[in-house]
């Protein structure tokens, strides 16, 4: 049953919030991430190919572990978001938002009227009618968060006008795809990425939009607490487990080699 997001509320009363992407689509990795003291996690659908069943089991999870589920959808669609938000998440990730128009869409497909057009459904949602229709579709729009992706120039270029849609609340940007679009694939790093993602956050100022920051090094992330960022994904599951077991797969042959004569 829909409750009160406790990352929009976290952030909303100043406070900052730090979340995972999921991209090993299982409920115990949700579970983990929820347990391990994460304010939210963004499931993945749109690179993985997780299923709409294992999709609410993932949802489901991250309730019992007190994690913010948020789901990335695979674009501008109506059927995905609705899925996923019919399935209990409190918030989307939509990727590769171009102009205002995408924006616009996104809102309409995610708010219940007077804010938009999603269709309605009762369902878990709505504990299966233990929440009045009403007061759920009322609650809905309030605790729903739309996070946009900004990844390309086109993005970039229309940044002011996606901001200024109604309904929309983060933003994040998508630095890897920033530096396909930007003329330096693979780099993350690039200074001309690092240019766009500035210029996207300072366009927050002064709007209702909360800029999220992925910050990819302990700079980094120091640099986006002295801005103000109060939003954080910090990576994702998959990179995190690979690291942590190859490093310490590499200690533990360290302390086993001989002693060097």
């Amino acid at each position: 049953m829909l409750t009160i997001n406790q990352t929009r509320q976290k952030v909303s009363q100043g406070g900052s919030v730090y979340g995972l992407l999921n991209a090993v689509p299982t409920p115990w990795m949700v579970e983990m991430i929820g347990h391990a003291g994460y304010d939210f996690v963004i499931l993945d659908t749109e690179h993985m190919s997780t299923n709409p069943e294992s999709l609410e089991h993932m949802i489901r999870t991250a309730e019992c572990a007190s994690v913010t589920p948020l789901v990335r959808v695979p674009g501008v669609d109506r059927a995905a978001i609705t899925r996923a938000l019919d399935s209990g998440a409190q918030g989307i990730v939509v990727p590769r938002i171009r102009n205002a128009e995408e924006a616009h869409d996104v809102v309409q497909m995610a708010r219940y009227a007077p804010a938009g057009q999603r269709g309605i459904t009762g369902g878990r949602t709505t504990g299966f009618g233990t929440l009045p229709l009403k007061d759920y579709l009322s609650q809905a729009n309030q605790e729903v968060l739309i996070v946009l992706m900004v990844e390309d120039q086109e993005g970039m270029d229309n940044r002011e006008a996606i901001l200024s849609v109604a309904g929309v609340d983060w933003v994040l940007p998508g630095a890897v795809d920033l530096s396909q679009s930007l003329g330096c694939p693979g780099d993350p790093f690039h200074s001309s990425v690092n240019q766009a993602i500035a210029e996207l956050a300072t366009s927050c100022r002064g709007r209702p939009v909360e800029f999220c920051a992925l910050p990819r090094s302990p700079e980094q992330l120091a640099e986006w607490r002295e801005w103000g960022a109060r939003a954080f994904l910090l990576g994702e599951d998959r990179s995190l487990l690979f690291k942590h077991l190859k490093s310490h797969l590499a200690a533990c042959r360290s302390e086993s080699s001989p002693p060097s004569p």
